[in-house]
């Protein structure tokens, strides 16, 4: 066992890196491994704060770039934090918003300095920094904070690539000195390197290595810039280059992943948090998570199905509504086919963490049969 003030490993897979750990937090202890739903402007999307809990969601994740721009760190801080003005008792991280700053190529120039570009919100010239960033999540009253980092596209050249993750260093000193871990919440390093894994391997031990200005050093490791078009067997070669040279008392979290199989791949390699939009967006489109595999609900085969989507889960959905309520829900655009079907696949994920802590602890990872787990199940299924 490995134990910190803020994370604490507690069992141990085996036949795997897999691990069960614990988070201590501001706001309350969260079991790893843990998938963290997506609330990107503090709200996951179709569902009230009370639903999300009764979901089983422990931990979710906000993001401090669109809360900053909308509506605006002071708003936040009057009242009270991100958690208390949406509504959420339990612990919150936010992400920095490297990723969305890629996605604004085009009206976005990134310097030493940091990041300036104009606001897909109202078009006005904005600047944010690694000091910026740091600020930022601490006005949201978060429980665990991202560096800024400077994230390359997945087809970006090689020299693009390291000229990113050697940035991203640079920027992750900025955000250690500006960090005080006495007073503000944990503050984690985000690996960087595409799927190179030279740079991969660097990236980890160089985060490791560095120490703010007062000895501190990072809380846990984002492991970033994968899910952005990188084959199955890409990102678990970088899994393998990087996972290993992350310190065992530091929680590891993959940024942006992904299905039940890519999860899966992830903890046995020891990944401890994990979040995507994946369970909410597939949700609103009609696409169901299920132990057998995805559910596509529009599909004329479920018109006239009496079945709960999975007989072995306990969400509202499942006990309540069948198959053929959601096609008919879904088909005609109705809102509560979206939110049904996000309760059903948040409490999927949910019950989809637990049960992967309890082989962990029992010691039978390696015998877990859900067919939803298979990689030709991945992104497909029952239909």
């Amino acid at each position: 066992m490995t134990t910190s003030s803020f994370f604490s490993s507690l069992a141990r897979d085996p036949s795997s890196r897999a691990r069960v750990g614990r988070l201590e937090t501001a706001h309350g202890t969260v079991e790893t491994p843990a998938f963290m739903p997506v609330g990107t402007r503090g709200t996951v999307k179709g569902l009230t704060p009370d639903t999300l809990s009764a979901c089983g969601a422990g931990i979710i994740l906000v993001n401090a770039f669109h809360l900053w721009l909308r509506p605006g760190i002071e708003a936040v801080r009057r009242a009270g934090g991100i958690g208390r003005m949406m509504g959420f008792e339990g612990p919150i991280l936010s992400d920095s918003g490297g990723y969305q700053v890629l996605s604004l190529e085009s009206r976005r120039k990134v310097t030493e300095e940091g990041v300036s570009f104009l606001s897909p919100y109202d078009g006005s010239r904005v600047f944010l920094s690694p000091e910026l960033s740091v600020a930022h999540s601490e006005g949201l009253g978060v429980d665990i904070r991202m560096v800024l980092d400077d994230l390359a596209g997945a087809g970006a050249p090689p020299e693009r690539i390291r000229e990113a993750m050697e940035r991203t260093h640079r920027w992750a000193k900025r955000a250690l000195d500006a960090w005080d871990p006495d007073l503000t919440a944990p503050l984690f390093g985000i690996v960087q390197g595409g799927i190179d894994l030279t740079l991969r391997e660097e990236s980890a031990r160089g985060l490791v290595a560095l120490t703010g200005s007062r000895g501190q050093r990072f809380s846990g490791f984002g492991i970033g810039g994968l899910g952005v078009g990188e084959s199955e067997e890409e990102r678990l070669f970088v899994l393998d280059a990087t996972v290993p040279n992350l310190p065992e008392d530091r929680p590891r979290y993959l940024m942006g992943v992904g299905y039940p199989a890519d999860i899966l791949a992830a903890v046995r390699r020891g990944v401890d948090l994990f979040d995507c939009v994946l369970p909410t967006r597939n949700a609103r489109n009609g696409s169901y998570f299920t132990r057998e595999g995805a559910i596509a609900i529009r599909n004329a085969r479920h018109r006239d199905d009496d079945r709960p989507l999975d007989p072995d889960c306990s969400c509202a959905t499942c006990r309540r509504h069948s198959r053929a309520y959601l096609h008919h829900l879904v088909r005609n655009d109705e809102m509560t086919g979206a939110i049904l079907g996000t309760i059903h696949n948040v409490t999927f994920y949910q019950d989809l963490m637990r049960e992967i802590r309890a082989r962990i602890r029992s010691g039978t990872l390696a015998g877990i049969d859900w067919p939803c787990f298979n990689r030709k199940h991945a992104k497909g299924g029952i239909s």
